[in-house]
């Protein structure tokens, strides 16, 4: 999110195929893409189709108890929401009023408002309060789209409060291909591909990383 580089763009073409014919996408979502296309820091949002495949990723697991760290207008939260059960909910962590202030508007039209539990807060101290309540292992599948330089910090977190067989998702791993440019060691660039060589490494997970936007890593908790 903070810091993204600019994506090349797909073929518009394409780009609009994708959206006919490549997702449902709920009218408040629709509503909220159209709004952050003016939006100055739109290029914060994620994708339809990503939007998509975290609400498949949360039907498939089937997840009550979901974890979103970085929530901007409400792209993604709401996209998961939807996929929850009625019974279900969503954590999401984010220090911006302004911007939650949106989602909390998409949530209300999309008919979830009910299954969010914002928490306005540092996310590490959010993350940390849930560890202290009993809530390790407690979570269904988490999505990290915040800061980069606290990447770590929340992936840490994320593998002692989502069970065995829970999903961890991480956004913008390829950050516009720079992860893979040595001559780049911005503090954004080096947390992102730090991280990336963790995960590649670590036995605490299954993970794939997919070429879908910006990067999407999928970790499995083992």
């Amino acid at each position: 999110m903070r810091g993204m580089p600019e994506l090349p763009d797909l073929d518009p073409i394409l780009d609009d195929y994708m959206a006919r014919v490549g997702v449902r996408e709920h009218p408040a979502l629709a509503s909220l893409r159209a709004d952050n296309a003016r939006h100055p820091r739109g290029s914060m949002q994620v994708d339809p189709e990503e939007g998509a495949l975290l609400g498949l990723l949360v039907r498939i697991l089937g997840a009550r108890n979901v974890l979103e760290v970085g929530t901007f207008t409400g792209y993604s939260s709401t996209s998961m929401a939807l996929a929850l059960p009625p019974d279900g909910r969503i954590v999401c962590c984010d220090v911006s009023r302004e911007f939650t202030d949106v989602a909390r508007r998409v949530w209300a039209e999309a008919g979830v408002a009910d299954r969010v539990d914002l928490r306005l807060a540092p996310a590490t101290e959010t993350l940390d309060a849930l560890l202290a309540d009993g809530g390790a292992g407690t979570f269904d599948f988490a999505f990290i789209d915040a800061d980069k330089a606290g990447y770590d910090a929340y992936y840490e977190r994320a593998l002692q409060l989502v069970r065995s067989g829970g999903v961890i998702a991480i956004d913008n791993v390829l950050w516009s291909g720079r992860v893979a440019d040595p001559s780049v060691n911005d503090d954004n660039t080096a947390a992102i591909r730090g991280l990336n060589e963790k995960i590649a490494a670590d036995d605490r997970v299954d993970h794939v990383l997919l070429p879908i936007r910006d990067g999407l890593t999928l970790a499995r908790v083992r």
